[in-house]
């Protein structure tokens, strides 16, 4: 236990590297930009102030999003979702895997979930011993199942899922902001130098006053641009990334592996149009939303579908029913009803699946049902 144990302390030490790494460069980077450049190079009172203003700003913004990102702890699921004491003393001895998976339906007969296995089964970690959530997946790293997890972030040290993906993106947006700025204010004395630096060289001459003044601030103001270009470009093609994510309502696992419903497959059967995506994450008061405070919507556990079977783009879904032989019109539901079944339905397919484990050949009636095409 001892090995494991430490071997366990050293794996998490060492995932800090990243963070620490980052830390120490944005240090550098605020004393590059207020003491050489700010202090040391500009001469203009009136553009050091203003420079330094507009510069504080956007660090303050970025490294408040990036605290918030790395220290909030991932949320799981509910006490709800783990077995009852004598179903997981079952489920354990159980070796037949159909025996298994009845225990698991019927403990998820009052559980509010849609999702499935690629099987059709339901989705139940072995190692956390709960049944998943919609959207919930396991990380290994963090070696706990976590809500609407999107990734385990190196650079965070922390997985990004439902409690923290707003902070993500505002982290994204303001160290992208906070780049940029710095390449902008920083070209000007990136040229004059860089033009210093290479007549000197092709001239081999001794150094002048304008040299001597600025010979101290020359390697922080150049290397500072050249740092800031290259995070710009590897950010920005993250945080675009990850907006499209944000308007198609998914997260990077769903985007290379599209979530299973009871009805198949539905890469956007979680997609509620462009503008209640982006107000699922970011909540419905805007003045909050580029605040890295916690206002996404809803509690991880349950998420709000879309009433189709394929495509959203689809005008009209048709599903097969049990029963029923009327043709029933929905549109526009409710977004609490808005599921792609509700709580009664649910608990119906999961009985009949336990009574009639044997299966049962189903009725050629169907149920039409009409929905708006995605915003």
């Amino acid at each position: 236990m001892a090995p494991t144990h430490v071997l366990r302390c050293c794996q998490r030490g060492l995932a800090w590297i990243p963070v620490i790494f980052i830390a120490m460069v944005v240090c550098w980077s605020y004393y590059a930009y207020v003491v050489e450049l700010c202090i040391f190079t500009i001469t203009s009172i009136g553009k050091q102030v203003a420079y330094l203003i507009l510069f504080h700003l956007s660090f303050i913004m970025f490294v408040w999003s990036y605290w918030k990102t790395i220290f909030s702890r991932p949320s799981n699921p509910s006490k709800e979702y783990c077995l009852p004491k004598a179903e997981k003393e079952h489920y354990e001895k159980e070796a037949r895997p159909e025996s298994q998976q009845e225990i698991l339906w019927r403990a998820a007969t009052n559980l509010p979930i849609y999702t499935r296995t690629g099987a059709g089964a339901i989705r139940y970690c072995d190692r956390c011993q709960v049944i998943k959530p919609d959207r919930c997946h396991h990380c290994s790293a963090c070696d706990m199942c976590v809500l609407k997890m999107d990734h385990h972030c190196p650079w965070v040290n922390n997985c990004v899922g439902f409690s923290n993906y707003k902070f993500f993106i505002l982290f994204l947006a303001y160290s992208l902001l906070y780049c940029l700025f710095i390449a902008a204010t920083v070209l000007q004395y990136f040229i004059k130098f860089w033009t210093l630096c290479r007549r000197k060289s092709a001239e081999n001459c001794p150094k002048n006053d304008l040299q001597e003044t600025h010979s101290h601030a020359k390697f922080h103001v150049l290397f500072l641009f050249f740092v800031a270009a290259m995070f710009c470009i590897s950010i920005l093609s993250l945080f675009s990334y990850h907006l499209w994510l944000v308007g198609k309502n998914r997260s990077t696992i769903e985007a290379f592996r599209a979530p299973v419903f009871r009805t198949g497959s539905d890469k956007n059967g979680f997609s509620l149009g462009f503008r209640k995506n982006i107000v699922q994450v970011f909540g419905d008061q805007k003045k909050y939303w580029l605040l890295p405070i916690f206002t996404s919507q809803g509690d991880g556990l349950t998420f709000p579908t879309r009433l189709v079977i394929g495509d959203v783009e689809q005008p009209n879904a048709t599903l097969q029913a049990d029963h029923s032989k009327s043709e029933v019109t929905v549109s526009s539901l409710s977004e609490s009803q808005n599921r792609l079944l509700n709580n009664e339905q649910h608990t119906k397919s999961i009985g009949d699946h336990v009574a009639n484990n044997s299966g049962k050949s189903a009725s050629n009636n169907t149920t039409t049902l009409s929905m708006e095409s995605e915003s």
